[in-house]
């Protein structure tokens, strides 16, 4: 039977606060007094999380599914399973942490309600690190300028999208790709909300600054050609003022004969120049790699088991 709500939850070893997340989802969602499901995914946990959430399978079955990967496959594609598996009207996703606030989502569903097709949460009084939110600070603001994605905060993953914007997500059938922006690039009335934030109390953030370093190089290299576009600029620059040194080179021999001072300049000048084109290859592997994953069409995640 479809419901009216499907929360999408992804978890990767939270088993310290799995059972504080249940004390608070399903009264939160019970008071909304609509139908509802709740989808967790279990990202290749190697903790005990998979068997806490078998037991709150078993006490609520009408209310849980349990998608159990075969590996950690990323945030990203547990969502999409999520979403491949919800039935809800509305598709709400949450992270497991309870940095978010499950008793926040009827916030999104009022949104949702009045005619929004997407609505973002915008954290309020983040609890993260300065370094995290530094790093936060500057993508948001390349981002906008780069892809055009005009979202507030796009880290916060408390987010509500009706049926058909999950659809159409599904539809691309992406195998690398960061879903809130994905959602919010086919929305036609989108809006974003202040939620609240919280402290992790319990485990530790998966996301470390290499992994959010290769966040960035994913999503814009799949929301954008700019990086490209930059490098095509910057090696006619390049080709330009690379000729007029030529020139200038030629002109000094003829006037004043062969001459070996400036060589070390010159070095110097050519070892930018290769640690640029090196930056420039490396950002079009990045794209080629996508192009790579795409074509050779193998399962985006594999399931163990579905608990329904």
């Amino acid at each position: 039977m479809n419901k009216q709500i499907s929360v999408v939850i992804p978890v990767y070893n939270e088993e310290e606060v799995l059972e504080s997340l249940f004390q608070r989802l399903f009264p939160a969602m019970d008071e909304l007094k609509s139908t509802y499901e709740v989808i967790f995914i279990n990202d290749g946990s190697k903790d005990k999380s998979l068997e806490i959430l078998t037991k709150v399978h078993s006490k609520y079955p009408d209310k849980t599914v349990i998608i159990d990967f075969n590996k950690n496959y990323g945030q990203h594609m547990a969502i999409m399973a999520g979403f491949e598996q919800s039935s809800g009207e509305i598709v709400v996703t949450m992270d497991a942490d309870l940095q978010n606030y499950p008793e926040d989502i009827g916030l999104l569903i009022d949104q949702v309600e009045q005619g929004h097709d997407v609505v973002g949460g915008v954290r309020v009084n983040r609890q993260d690190k300065k370094w995290r939110l530094l790093v936060s600070k500057l993508h948001n603001s390349l981002r906008l300028k780069l892809t055009g994605i005009d979202m507030v905060d796009e880290g916060c993953m408390l987010r509500a999208y009706t049926k058909d914007i999950v659809k159409q997500v599904i539809a691309t059938e992406e195998n690398s790709t960061f879903l809130p922006a994905l959602a919010h690039s086919f929305a036609a009335n989108p809006t974003d909300i202040d939620v609240r934030h919280a402290a992790r109390e319990e485990g530790t953030s998966s996301y470390n600054l290499y992994k959010l370093i290769r966040y960035n190089f994913d999503f814009f290299a799949n929301f954008s050609k700019a990086p490209l576009e930059f490098f095509t600029m910057l090696g006619l620059a390049v080709s330009t003022i690379s000729f007029i040194l030529f020139l200038y080179l030629i002109i000094q021999r003829f006037m004043h004969g062969p001459d070996a001072e400036g060589v070390f300049t010159l070095f110097a000048l050519t070892f930018f120049f290769i640690g640029i084109v090196l930056m420039g290859l490396g950002i079009v592997g990045e794209y080629i790699g996508r192009i790579y994953e795409e074509v050779r069409k193998r399962p985006r995640f594999i399931i163990k088991k579905i608990l329904k």
